[in-house]
């Protein structure tokens, strides 16, 4: 039954919680004193710190306007190249978004390797923990994308995965905010994921498209938010004792392409359709959208201040601002896309609250 929940005039609330939002951005605005709404790490109260552990790749991005048959040929319109990964992906966003950023994961001792390590320095984030693998190659990620948007991926796994948890610095970890985890060994991801639990930091996952082959059992039980698109979705529900679609313990945000996003907890789901933008390159959209989810959750401390809310109305925010940042990188030709509160807003336009179409389940 879709509704407003009990206790609540849902469009009253709604409209309030917005005003509250563009208030307070429209305040950071002001303590920046040149229009840019993104803040220095120690500008402001509530600016999180997050570890994002996982994949860090060199993206090598092909345009085409078909995919060739077998035997075949086609033309590149269009080559550009960049970092990438999902780990660093999020990173990057969370910087953009006003958070500060420390990424964990491993590259090569090579020149891709330390183009993306320069990459990340340059954009903001804290890559000292980064493991430099001196033998192995960077994971470079061929991702050849036609004129509707359909992608073919194309990577060597390299040193990507080659980091685990024990090099880790715990004071790092101890000091962060949130730890966010992305594809990698499951040993790794279960032992980062207990150890951010010991020291209080709130956790969450992106597992990945290979959710359903990993053994990701205890990574997923020790984390209280996933990220997953519908697939990913269906293969964790048919391989593990969770059902995202319906959890009993933790918060699960999934991503539904041009259908928007779901957010399902224990006590119901909220839903919004997205943007409708020209998509010229899909790569990168999830990181971008857990950038967003993340970067407006973990400044509300309704949210997060004792683990993540498990009412489904503390997320309508995150899921706006998630579904915002995964349109801007729809149309971003690179995985990495340039995040900030005021494409943002351009993206949700002046008046967001009229075009929400959010539908609440409790």
């Amino acid at each position: 039954m879709s509704g407003d929940g009990p206790g609540r005039d849902g469009t009253d609330d709604w409209e309030e919680e917005i005003a509250e939002w563009d208030e307070e951005v429209s305040e950071w605005e002001a303590d920046e004193g040149d229009g840019d709404p993104d803040l220095e790490p120690d500008a402001a109260d509530r600016v999180p710190k997050v570890v994002s552990a996982g994949h860090i790749n060199w993206d090598v991005t092909i345009h085409v306007d078909r995919l060739p048959e077998p035997d075949g040929e086609t033309r590149i319109d269009l080559l550009e190249q960049s970092g990438g990964g999902s780990a660093a992906n999020v990173a990057v966003g969370l910087v953009g978004l006003g958070g500060q950023s420390v990424v964990y994961g491993s590259v090569g001792g090579d020149e891709s390797g330390a183009l993306a390590l320069r990459e990340l320095a340059s954009a903001g984030v804290d890559p000292g923990q980064v493991l430099v693998a001196a033998d192995e190659p960077t994971s470079v990620k061929y991702a050849i994308v036609d004129g509707s948007g359909e992608l073919l991926m194309l990577a060597n796994d390299g040193a990507n995965e080659s980091f685990t948890a024990a090099e880790l610095d715990r004071d790092t970890l101890s000091a962060a905010d949130h730890l966010h985890l992305t594809g990698q060994q499951p040993g790794t991801a279960a032992a980062l994921a207990t150890a951010a639990a010991e020291a209080g930091t709130t956790r969450s996952f992106d597992p990945g498209r290979r959710v359903g082959d990993r053994e990701f059992e205890a990574a997923l039980h020790a984390t209280d938010l996933l990220f997953l698109n519908a697939p990913e979705a269906d293969a964790l529900a048919d391989s593990t004792d969770i059902d995202p679609w319906e959890p009993d313990d933790r918060v699960v945000a999934i991503k539904l392409g041009e259908e928007g996003a779901t957010v399902r907890t224990p006590h119901g789901d909220v839903s919004h359709p997205g943007f409708d933008v020209d998509a010229v390159d899909t790569v990168g959209a999830g990181d971008a959208f857990a950038a967003g989810f993340l970067g407006a959750a973990l400044r509300d401390p309704d949210i997060t201040g004792g683990g993540f809310s498990h009412d489904p109305r503390d997320y309508q925010v995150p899921l706006l601002v998630g579904n915002a940042c995964g349109a801007i990188a729809a149309e971003t030709v690179t995985a990495r896309a340039e995040l900030s509160w005021e494409r943002v807003r351009s993206v949700m336009g002046e008046s967001p609250e009229s075009d929400l179409l959010i539908e609440i389940r409790v």
